[in-house]
């Protein structure tokens, strides 16, 4: 899950995305709301984190011209609560009251990162999560490494040329080598529901 992070409080702004990162989101981070807008013009985001009282473009006038707010926290805020209020804001963006996600073989819990296929239940690491999340939001749908890529790390994380392929014989060999199928030279998938 990608997030945008618009924070000018540089304490705030490293422990929020500290957090996060260990909990499998890739966080792009802006200190102003100028630069909110340009990134939100240019990215594709799953949730953004808006400080309201913001330089340049404050974060009400960002807020105004994205989306109307699905949800908001005071400052100080729990990290465990910022969590579980983004996994419901982005499962209600995504249509779903569940908040485990299946395909009819594998299950993926985004509260345990625990994913299951037939009898086999593992708990992912934080890259392996992001991965397999990314690929069972759109069962179905083949992602390319860059979308892959795009939805794991954030700006200022390096990648690795083979970063996705290792993260898939990871999941492979936990899940079964027929777990993600791989569509030569396209990218990669997750069966549809079964």
């Amino acid at each position: 899950m990608r997030v945008l992070l618009v924070e000018d409080d540089q304490m705030i702004r490293e422990a929020v995305q500290g957090e996060l990162r260990d909990s499998s989101y890739a966080v792009d981070w802006v200190r102003d709301g100028r630069l909110a807008q340009t990134s939100l013009a240019t990215h594709v985001y799953d949730a953004i984190l808006l400080d309201l009282g913001l330089p340049g473009a404050d974060g009400i006038d960002v807020l105004r011209s994205v989306w109307r707010a699905d949800d908001y926290l005071v400052k100080p805020f729990d990290m465990s609560e910022l969590r579980a209020r983004m996994r419901a804001v982005i499962r209600r963006r995504g249509g779903r009251a569940a908040p485990v996600m299946t395909n009819g073989v594998l299950t993926l819990d985004p509260a345990t990162r625990e994913a299951t296929s037939g009898d086999i239940v593992t708990r992912l690491s934080s890259r392996e999560f992001a991965l397999l999340q990314a690929l069972m939001i759109r069962p179905g749908a083949i992602l390319s490494r860059a979308e892959l890529e795009e939805r794991i790390y954030g700006w200022n994380e390096e990648v690795e040329s083979n970063a996705v392929e290792f993260l898939i014989h990871s999941l492979r060999k936990k899940l079964g080598a027929t777990a993600i199928k791989n569509v030569r030279g396209v990218g990669w998938m997750v069966a549809k529901q079964t």
